[in-house]
């Protein structure tokens, strides 16, 4: 029996090639070749989006189908440089679609964190303007097997990443009845870039990154059911900036009918040490002052004629904007109000969030520690004072690294109960498991990032910073490849029905039936509802999220 894949062809290529009798016969012919070496080999794989014919190759596992390098947008080159995105040009032949699109352009190590997984590794790509391309792992055997898909939105504080990253790679998600995507998009100074010349068009500019995601979740609407996916049960799951970036896109009006849930691991648009949304005008001043600068004009057309790596460099990338379209407000506002979509949700963080920021600079000091009172707190010095006592040098040294991880974590429970209150499955976690590291290079914990390998099952890839745990210690053991499957199973089975639990998986309640204190805990032999940040602590941020909401940051015209 043909597969989808030498069905689609055969009708896909009769329709472009078949013009009379003689280009019928070419056509017959392109047709049978396409057909025997896809039935020969189960590496080769074909199938019809809008734009035309493409031919994936056989993924890691048995059984999986991968699709690479598939252009979703234009190439956002020359005048199209800080456009949003543009539909791609259709194609005639067959486009073998067995290579990752170029990363965009960003930084290379070291300059950023010690190992940028889209740059660094022996088999990426290179880096390029040209960049806006997504990648398709695949189970299906059949076009009408309507799979959950899951589209993932790389971390990398929005100044780097990429979808063909080894740790996000989407075999083991595939392997268990999810079709995977991941897609570049734009970052730093290219991606979050506002003008005032853009801006005088339409009264917008800024957030180029955000329209990459939603022209990506618009190609998956209309062309995933080729590859045996279900356009009404799209998961948009990311992690740090991706994760932020998947809530503005849970309140974003563009984004409406294009997801069904949104999975947020780590991530958020506030929070301390997370950098702040920006008003669009503030952009604007920021952005033609670095120009001017740095490069020596503001404007548009010159700075479209300089190198994208130039432009990049000059330029700090700010962010997410508020821009008045894609998001049209301070999102604390958007949710607070319920203006959000109405979504599920699996949102949470990791109880050593902060550890890797001991890293930089010199431990903490009981007087560091006080001299960052007003800051960290502003008007609730007093919460804030009983919700961390610190009174010696070793306590503000043990100290320092809590606030961070303890406020990501009420901010994903507070994002999972907005979307509860819409009357949507709604879910919080709070991983805790704490993974070996390799002798030497120091034990942060359940780190930020650190939840990755086992969302992907891909215990064996190397790492992105900074959750740097062992490879060689993980990949291949038991206690830790049972805790990735089910920390994987737990996301697949959300993708497909809204409800992580399945059968032998430990109860997963929703955020509002768990008991005032607790939260679901995600840790290897020890998985469950468990005790949750102290509650002085949820105090604290309670009184910091009111003040927030309170005096939002300025709406764009």
């Amino acid at each position: 029996m043909p597969s989808m894949f030498t069905t689609l062809a055969r009708s896909a290529l009769t329709a472009m090639a078949c013009f009379g009798m003689a280009a019928c016969a070419t056509a017959e012919s392109a047709i049978a070749q396409v057909a025997s070496e896809t039935e020969a080999s189960l590496a080769k794989r074909v199938a019809m989006t809008e734009a035309g014919l493409v031919q994936g190759t056989a993924g890691k596992l048995d059984g999986i189908s991968v699709f690479k390098g598939i252009p979703f947008a234009a190439p956002p080159v020359g005048e199209l440089r800080w456009e949003q995105p543009q539909p791609a040009a259709s194609w005639e032949d067959v486009r073998q679609a067995d290579r990752w699109g170029d990363s965009c352009v960003q930084n290379p190590a070291p300059q950023r964190f010690p190992v940028n997984s889209a740059t660094d590794m022996p088999d990426s790509p290179g880096i390029s303007e040209d960049c806006l391309y997504l990648n398709v792992w695949t189970p299906a055997t059949e076009a009408d097997a309507k799979l959950p898909v899951m589209v993932w939105l790389y971390g990398g504080a929005y100044n780097e990443g990429g979808g063909s990253s080894p740790f996000s790679q989407g075999d083991q998600l595939a392997k268990k009845g999810a079709i995977v995507v991941t897609f570049n998009y734009r970052v730093g100074s290219l991606g979050f870039f506002a003008h005032p010349e853009l801006t005088a068009r339409d009264g917008h500019s800024g957030n180029q990154a955000l329209g990459d995601a939603i022209a990506a979740l618009q190609w998956v609407q209309d062309n995933i059911a080729a590859f045996g996916g279900d356009p009404t049960r799209v998961t948009i799951f990311g992690e740090s900036a991706g994760a932020a970036m998947n809530g503005a896109l849970a309140g974003a009006p563009p984004a409406e009918g294009l997801i069904t849930r949104v999975i947020s691991e780590s991530g958020n648009w506030m929070g301390l040490n997370i950098a702040p949304m920006v008003p669009r005008e503030a952009a604007e001043q920021r952005s033609v002052a670095a120009a001017q600068e740095k490069l020596g004009t503001t404007s548009l057309a010159e700075l479209r004629a300089l190198p994208a790596e130039e432009v990049f460099a000059a330029i700090p990338g700010q962010g997410m904007i508020i821009d008045g379209r894609i998001v049209p407000e301070d999102l604390s506002i958007t949710f607070a109000q319920g203006r959000q979509l109405k979504v599920d949700v699996l949102t949470g963080s990791n109880e050593d969030e902060g550890s890797f920021t001991a890293l930089f600079g010199p431990p903490a000091t009981l007087a560091s520690w006080n001299a960052g009172e007003a800051m960290r707190w502003g008007d609730q010095v007093e919460l804030g004072r009983a919700a961390y006592p610190v009174s010696t040098d070793a306590e503000a040294q043990a100290t320092a690294t809590q606030p961070f991880g303890d406020n990501m974590s009420w901010l994903h429970r507070q994002f999972a109960q907005y979307q509860a209150q819409l009357g949507q499955k709604a879910y919080h976690y709070w991983f805790r498991h704490d993974p070996p590291y390799d002798e030497g290079r120091g034990n942060l914990g359940a780190a930020h990032t650190g939840e990755i390998p086992y969302v992907f099952d891909n215990l064996c890839a190397p790492r992105t910073f900074p959750g740097g745990s062992s490879v060689e210690q993980m990949c291949g053991n038991p206690e830790e490849e049972a805790f990735a499957d089910l920390v994987s199973q737990y996301w697949v089975n959300f993708a497909a029905t809204g409800n992580p639990n399945g059968a032998e998986l430990p109860q997963w309640p929703e955020v509002e039936a768990v008991p005032e204190g607790k939260v679901m805990v995600l840790d290897a032999g020890k998985s469950g509802v468990g005790d949750w940040i102290a509650p002085a602590k949820v105090q604290l941020y309670d009184a910091l999220f009111e003040a927030k909401v309170a005096a939002p940051l300025g709406i764009a015209d």
